[in-house]
């Protein structure tokens, strides 16, 4: 078995795959003070309560945008695991051109979403990641990478409007009724929802002009669900498309792997 993760600022998304089928997944909140060992036993008890045996884990892959968790992450894959994980980075193999001005500065994420898309989709695409930060991430015909855009995710906007002001309540992210709101909430929940989806589509729209090609436009991460079902020019939401990424990239990385 091969055991995925990714490793995100806010959640980690995980995956076990039997060969080439994804045959469980999970996601959990990130934490930034686990230990080795917390960790370690943590994974272990997921495997038993879902009845896998993760002594048949013979393959580790990691991305992560929390660079104090990398040591963490591969004492414990050591310790717990007895292998020497695979981290996205300088020196992997991800067969993607990445005509960025500094490689170095693209998150793992958004690499492994970018090879993943092109393996699953073609090109050109747009890859759309929801997660703590909305990232945008275009990739040519050729199965170039591009570049694209990062705003702030709608978590947090949610979170900084109930922080940095003293009477609005905290509020769960549901589409209201009206735009109009009649109350705090029902009018929060129309700016959250309405704004944020306004941002998205003008966002892709532009990206599209510059473009100047049709791209096909897939949605990923943790809201991707609900924004792509109040869209009309998301063509496709993905929710694993990063543990897809990994699978991909790990391939390509083992000796006799498939790929470059």
């Amino acid at each position: 078995m091969l055991l995925v993760i990714d490793v995100g600022n806010t959640h980690t998304v995980l995956g076990v795959y039997q060969g080439e089928q994804l045959v469980k997944h999970w996601r959990i909140s990130t934490s930034f003070n686990i230990t080795e060992d917390e960790c370690g036993i943590f994974l272990r008890n997921l495997f038993l309560h879902n009845n896998l045996d993760y002594q048949e884990v013979k393959g580790m892959i990691i991305s992560s945008v929390v660079p104090p968790l990398t040591s963490i992450l591969e004492e414990m894959a050591q310790q717990y695991f007895q292998i020497e994980p695979l981290f996205i980075g300088p020196g992997v193999k991800t067969g993607m051109p990445l005509l960025y001005d500094n490689p170095r500065e693209i998150g793992a994420d958004r690499i492994v979403n970018a090879v993943a898309g092109f393996a699953l989709y073609g090109g050109p695409l747009l890859i759309i990641d929801f997660g703590t930060a909305t990232t945008f991430c275009v990739i040519s015909k050729q199965g170039e990478y591009l570049g694209g855009a990062i705003t702030v995710g709608v978590d947090v906007a949610m979170e900084a409007l109930f922080q940095k002001t003293a009477k609005l309540p905290r509020i769960e992210l549901v589409k209201p009724e009206k735009v109009i709101g009649r109350n705090t909430v029902a009018s929060m929940q129309a700016g959250l929802v309405y704004g944020f989806m306004g941002q998205v589509e003008g966002i892709i729209k532009r990206i599209k002009a510059e473009f100047k090609e049709d791209l096909f436009v897939v949605a990923t991460g943790g809201r991707s669900k609900f924004i792509a079902r109040e869209s009309e020019i998301i063509n496709k939401e993905d929710p694993f498309l990063t543990l897809v990424g990994l699978k991909i990239i790990y391939d390509r990385n083992r000796p006799c792997g498939k790929g470059n």
